[in-house]
C-alpha cells in the first residue's frame, strides 16, 4: 500500500525568532560568534536557555527571552516553541565529545528542529551559514509535513 505525504507551507517572518543555546565548554565559541553578528541579531527576537541567556544578553546589550537552563528543561522549552511555531532558527553550539546527562533532552530538541523544519546551526561554520544568508531577513515559507492525518489517527486499545 503507498502512502502519500501531504506537505504544507508554513511561513517564517521577515523579523526570525531565533534560539541560541550553548553547552558549557561552548559557551565562549557562542559569545564570541554572537558578539561578531550582533547587528544582525539585533534585528531578530533572541531566545535563551539558562546562563546562556543571561550571558548573551549582557555581552550583547540586546533583549533576550530567558528559559530555563537546559539540564532543568530549557532545551525541552526551546523544543516545546518550535512545534508551536514561536521558534524560528535554532544556534545550538552543542559540544559532541562531552557526554551530559541531559542528552536525551538535547537528541528530543534537535529531532523537533527537524520535524518541523527549521534552519539549524549546531557549529560556528553552519552558524555562520545561516546568518549571512539573505532568506534570514525575508518571509520564509518552509515545507512541512500535513500532520493531520497523524493527529486524526485511530488507535486500537
Amino acid at each position: 500500500m503507498k502512502s502519500t505525504t501531504i506537505y504544507k507551507k508554513l511561513p517564517l517572518p521577515e523579523h526570525k525568532r531565533i534560539a541560541l543555546v550553548a553547552h558549557d565548554h561552548k559557551k565562549q565559541d557562542l559569545l564570541e560568534w554572537a558578539r561578531f553578528n550582533r547587528g544582525t541579531l539585533a534585528q531578530h527576537e533572541l531566545y535563551g536557555t539558562g546562563t546562556t541567556g543571561l550571558l548573551l544578553e549582557k555581552e550583547l546589550k540586546i533583549p533576550v527571552t530567558k528559559l530555563e537552563s537546559g539540564p532543568l528543561g530549557g532545551d525541552q522549552q526551546i523544543g516545546a516553541r518550535i512545534s508551536e511555531g514561536k521558534i524560528d532558527v535554532l544556534i545550538f553550539f552543542w559540544d559532541p565529545l562531552e557526554p551530559l546527562p541531559h542528552d536525551p533532552d538535547i537528541k528530543a530538541l534537535l529531532r523537533v528542529a527537524v520535524v518541523w523544519n527549521i534552519p539549524v546551526a549546531c557549529d560556528r561554520t553552519s552558524a555562520d551559514f545561516i546568518i549571512s544568508s539573505p532568506l534570514l531577513n525575508v518571509p520564509y515559507d518552509r515545507i512541512v509535513e500535513d500532520f493531520q492525518a497523524y493527529r486524526k489517527r485511530t488507535i486500537a486499545v
